[in-house]
């Protein structure tokens, strides 16, 4: 179980860090965030909204407890990323451009798997009864 909760957390930790880092400029339309959205085309009154939904699923997933919502937050920071990574790849940017993002990706799906590999750990731990783990022991 702390082998789980290390990498748990190194990945939950560099997911939230990246997705913080970009939910920052959008949230305050930065102008290289503006400047990145009118390029792919998109209206720019959409990064405020992007931005604030970020945190919020940041939140959600660092936040113990409230299972739905870690789900729902690992969905949308998921969809976003993904969402970007086309956008950026069908406005003609050079792979180099977009392909790293796989790697933020990636991330967040250790994130996800861990996640569960410790929800699991943690419900077979309380189904155990308290005289397996005396003999156990023993």
């Amino acid at each position: 179980m702390k082998k789980t909760n290390i990498i748990y957390w190194i990945l939950t930790g560099l997911f939230a860090f990246v997705m913080v880092g970009s939910a920052i400029p959008d949230a305050l339309s930065v102008p290289i965030a503006v400047a990145g959205f009118k390029e792919m085309g998109y209206p720019t009154y959409l990064l405020p909204f992007l931005g604030i939904a970020k945190i919020l699923g940041v939140i959600a997933i660092l936040v113990p407890g409230y299972p739905r919502i870690k789900e729902w937050a690992y969905a949308g920071l998921t969809f976003d990323l993904l969402g970007a990574t086309y956008s950026i790849a069908a406005c003609g940017k050079s792979i180099g451009n977009w392909a790293p993002m796989f790697v933020i990706i990636l991330i967040a799906a250790g994130s996800y798997i861990y996640y569960h590999k410790r929800l699991k750990a943690k419900s077979v731990k309380a189904e155990e009864p308290t005289g397996a783990r005396i003999q156990a022991i023993a």
